[in-house]
């Protein structure tokens, strides 16, 4: 394998001793004595061969000049480093191109490593002194240690210093964290409700800022609570007199983010409009405000939360497949802490913290009272469905009922008993939305399948506009093979086996 080095022709005379090629099979020392011309290596080196290359700097102090000239170079010139060592001489020329050799070296437009050459001092050999420097610092165990402790530093700051014992929770920290660091591009969070999308947000967000890698504010918007006309209104912000009441103008979600993240959570319930323009201004950085007739701008960063799965919206038309591809790259899924239990220990000492820290007065459990609730929660009987806002919840509680910081046994049964009866109504049985339309009899007497049946069709009923629209959901899987279906009826008809119409069903 031959070796070629790319150097700058300099102004002083070098004087260089090279020790053949690192790597090689024969070591030779060689002196030469030249200004790097062609005729003064050929004179100490008749084997070398040089090929000289004209870059024609008008200024070879201007940045942008001279590195999109070296840049134009290294992509013009069939370099293949499978056939030859590359050594990028960063010795000689002006210091903008030795900056700017470094720079398209370390991002492997110049396949090479770094070749430093200096006088020897001290002695009267008037030869100098070479050595390389290869950017894969994963060969330096000295840097390699301290980049191992940087990045598990962020790790760590990203789990707000938690030490989790999940380990698919874990890696998947490792992998935001790199790509936190090292992309632009939107990241979507998925996971259940409390499983700490939106916290982790925050911390990717002060992660970056900590990073110097942004400067604008954290913007956070639940986009369940955008709703109508006015969710176009608080997203792209408004021009005065664009509607009624529209007073003054508004710059916007979007516009108070730029610079900085935006977190949107619950991005699912978005509108198809509002969607659309969501991804013009993640590929474009533009968009139009209401009742605007020209284009305003913000460069954010992007982060999406959901606690729905956003391929099947896609599937049922309700989310749009171009922004899913586009949010899709970088998905994360956040296990609830009902699959996490390992970590409901550590996250427990957190919360204790976190209460010292909001309240100013600590409290810790005695040694009988915390196996106890750690065997609680880590038991079978519960399921956590409000996951770690769950958890929070209940620490506070009994950190509040614990006057003199000694959380006991008594005060952890008083927890536990809590805990049954706020879950009581949230198992799957579907007992407690039952209760708002059914006598308590009427429920007994009816079998688990159909308390469970029945709970689902009262949730979506709840959720929907209509009977057709409740209907249209329920049986949107059967209504497609049928060639011709009226839901509204369908659904009708079932709540009527159960003494139940729309009006009460709604109301309750």
């Amino acid at each position: 394998m031959a070796t070629r080095c790319l150097t700058n022709v300099p102004a002083l005379p070098t004087e260089l001793r090279v020790h053949g090629r690192p790597g090689g099979a024969r070591t030779r020392d060689l002196a030469i004595r030249s200004r790097c011309s062609p005729s003064g290596i050929a004179s100490v080196s008749p084997e070398t061969h040089v090929e000289m290359r004209l870059l024609d700097f008008r200024d070879p102090w201007d940045f942008e000049e001279v590195y999109g000239k070296l840049l134009d170079f290294a992509r013009a010139e069939p370099l293949d480093p499978e056939a030859e060592d590359y050594l990028v001489h960063i010795t000689t020329g002006t210091h903008v191109a030795q900056i700017c050799l470094f720079l398209l070296t370390e991002a492997r437009y110049l396949p090479g490593r770094l070749l430093q050459t200096q006088p020897e001092r001290g002695t009267l050999n008037p030869a100098g002194v070479w050595n390389t420097i290869d950017l894969d610092l994963s060969r330096y165990d000295s840097i390699a240690t301290r980049f191992a402790v940087a990045s598990a530093e962020s790790t760590s700051f990203l789990k707000s210093g938690i030490d989790t014992r999940n380990a698919a929770f874990n890696r998947m920290i490792d992998e935001i964290e790199q790509v936190a660091l090292r992309s632009k591009a939107p990241i979507l969070l998925m996971g259940p409700t409390g499983a700490g999308k939106s916290l982790l947000a925050r911390r990717i967000f002060e992660l970056k800022k900590l990073k110097h890698q942004i400067a604008g504010p954290f913007v956070e918007v639940n986009c369940a609570t955008l709703k109508g006309d006015s969710a176009m209104s608080a997203l792209f912000g408004h021009r005065k007199g664009a509607f009624t009441g529209a007073v003054a103008d508004r710059p916007g979600l979007l516009r108070a983010a730029d610079k900085g993240m935006l977190f949107l959570d619950e991005i699912g319930e978005l509108g198809l409009d509002e969607q659309a323009m969501i991804l013009r201004a993640i590929e474009d950085k533009r968009f139009l405000p209401v009742g605007a007739d020209k284009e305003v701008s913000s460069d954010f960063q992007l982060i999406a939360g959901t606690n729905t799965d956003l391929g099947e919206a896609v599937a049922a038309g309700a989310f749009r497949d171009d922004l899913y591809a586009r949010l899709n790259l970088w998905t994360f899924r956040l296990p609830g802490l009902a699959d996490r239990r390992e970590d409901i220990e550590p996250n427990l000492d957190y919360e204790l913290d976190r209460f010292a820290e909001r309240e100013g007065d600590r409290a810790s459990f005695n040694k009988e009272a915390r196996q106890r609730y750690l065997a609680f929660a880590n038991g079978s009987e519960a399921t956590w469905p409000g996951n770690f806002r769950d958890l929070a919840a209940s620490i506070t509680r009994m950190a509040t009922l614990s006057p003199k910081g000694r959380i006991d046994l008594d005060c952890v049964e008083a927890e536990i008993g809590r805990l049954r009866r706020l879950w009581s109504g949230q198992v799957d049985n579907g007992a407690g939305i039952l209760t708002d339309v059914l006598d308590e009899q009427a429920i007994v007497e009816m079998d688990l399948f159909d308390r469970v049946q029945l709970a689902e069709a009262l949730r979506v009923c709840r959720a929907s506009r209509s009977l057709s629209e409740a209907g249209r959901t329920l049986f949107n899987a059967s209504r497609a093979r049928r060639s011709s279906s009226n839901d509204a009826d369908r659904l009708r008809k079932y709540l009527a086996r159960f003494g139940l119409d729309w009006g009460a069903v709604k109301v309750g």
